[in-house]
Protein backbone atom coordinates (compact mmCIF):
# COMPACT_ATOMS: atom_id res chain seq x y z
CA UNK A 1 0.00 0.00 0.00
CA UNK A 2 1.59 3.45 -0.68
CA UNK A 3 2.79 5.65 1.83
CA UNK A 4 0.34 9.13 2.36
CA UNK A 5 1.91 12.20 0.90
CA UNK A 6 2.15 15.05 3.44
CA UNK A 7 1.43 17.53 1.45
CA UNK A 8 -2.07 16.26 0.90
CA UNK A 9 -4.88 17.01 3.15
CA UNK A 10 -7.18 13.92 2.98
CA UNK A 11 -6.18 9.98 3.35
CA UNK A 12 -7.01 8.33 0.71
CA UNK A 13 -5.68 5.45 1.42
CA UNK A 14 -8.44 4.01 3.94
CA UNK A 15 -10.93 2.58 2.43
CA UNK A 16 -14.62 2.79 2.73
CA UNK A 17 -14.62 -0.76 5.08
CA UNK A 18 -12.06 0.69 7.18
CA UNK A 19 -13.93 3.80 7.64
CA UNK A 20 -17.59 1.73 8.59
CA UNK A 21 -15.67 -0.17 10.83
CA UNK A 22 -14.08 2.82 12.67
CA UNK A 23 -17.46 4.42 12.50
CA UNK A 24 -19.26 1.52 13.60
CA UNK A 25 -17.13 1.13 16.37
CA UNK A 26 -17.34 4.76 17.51
CA UNK A 27 -21.42 4.15 17.42
CA UNK A 28 -20.62 0.92 19.54
CA UNK A 29 -18.34 2.67 22.51
CA UNK A 30 -21.06 5.70 22.24
CA UNK A 31 -24.28 2.80 22.75
CA UNK A 32 -21.82 1.25 25.64
CA UNK A 33 -21.27 4.35 27.74
CA UNK A 34 -24.96 5.63 27.45
CA UNK A 35 -26.00 2.22 28.29
CA UNK A 36 -23.99 2.07 31.29
CA UNK A 37 -25.18 5.58 32.45
CA UNK A 38 -28.65 4.43 32.37
CA UNK A 39 -27.76 1.33 34.23
CA UNK A 40 -26.05 3.56 36.72
CA UNK A 41 -29.51 5.68 36.82
CA UNK A 42 -31.74 2.67 37.51
CA UNK A 43 -29.69 1.04 40.03
CA UNK A 44 -29.66 4.54 41.82
CA UNK A 45 -33.45 5.46 41.34
CA UNK A 46 -33.99 1.64 42.65
CA UNK A 47 -31.47 2.45 45.49
CA UNK A 48 -33.64 5.46 46.73
CA UNK A 49 -37.33 3.59 45.88
CA UNK A 50 -36.00 0.54 48.55
CA UNK A 51 -35.04 3.23 50.87
CA UNK A 52 -38.61 5.00 50.84
CA UNK A 53 -40.39 1.99 51.33
CA UNK A 54 -37.99 1.09 54.10
CA UNK A 55 -39.19 4.17 55.94
CA UNK A 56 -43.16 3.61 54.96
CA UNK A 57 -42.66 0.30 56.21
CA UNK A 58 -41.29 2.05 59.51
CA UNK A 59 -43.77 4.42 59.76
CA UNK A 60 -46.65 1.30 59.43
CA UNK A 61 -44.91 -0.60 62.09
CA UNK A 62 -45.01 2.29 64.42
CA UNK A 63 -48.45 3.35 63.41
CA UNK A 64 -49.47 -0.53 63.95
CA UNK A 65 -47.68 0.02 67.29
CA UNK A 66 -49.61 2.96 68.77
CA UNK A 67 -52.93 1.40 67.75
CA UNK A 68 -52.24 -2.16 68.86
CA UNK A 69 -53.32 -0.77 72.75
CA UNK A 70 -56.86 0.65 71.40
CA UNK A 71 -57.49 -2.13 68.99
CA UNK A 72 -57.02 -4.81 72.08
CA UNK A 73 -59.03 -2.62 73.97
CA UNK A 74 -61.33 -2.50 71.95
CA UNK A 75 -61.26 -6.51 71.59
CA UNK A 76 -62.23 -6.77 75.22
CA UNK A 77 -65.41 -4.59 75.24
CA UNK A 78 -66.88 -5.13 71.71
CA UNK A 79 -65.67 -8.01 69.70
CA UNK A 80 -68.23 -7.94 67.01
CA UNK A 81 -67.80 -3.95 66.00
CA UNK A 82 -64.10 -4.45 66.13
CA UNK A 83 -64.20 -7.40 64.04
CA UNK A 84 -66.77 -5.71 61.78
CA UNK A 85 -64.43 -2.50 61.26
CA UNK A 86 -61.57 -4.70 60.97
CA UNK A 87 -63.75 -6.38 57.81
CA UNK A 88 -64.83 -2.99 56.25
CA UNK A 89 -61.25 -1.68 56.51
CA UNK A 90 -59.78 -4.77 54.81
CA UNK A 91 -62.45 -4.27 52.08
CA UNK A 92 -61.52 -0.78 51.57
CA UNK A 93 -57.79 -2.24 51.27
CA UNK A 94 -58.43 -4.55 48.61
CA UNK A 95 -60.51 -2.84 46.57
CA UNK A 96 -57.46 0.76 46.55
CA UNK A 97 -55.24 -2.89 45.90
CA UNK A 98 -56.81 -4.06 42.86
CA UNK A 99 -56.92 -0.16 41.00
Amino acid sequence: MTQPRADYPLDYTQTTTDKAKDRMHDLAGAATDRLKEATDRAEEIAGNVAEQARVYGQKAQDAAAQVKPYVEKSMKEQPMATLAVASIIGFVLGALWKK
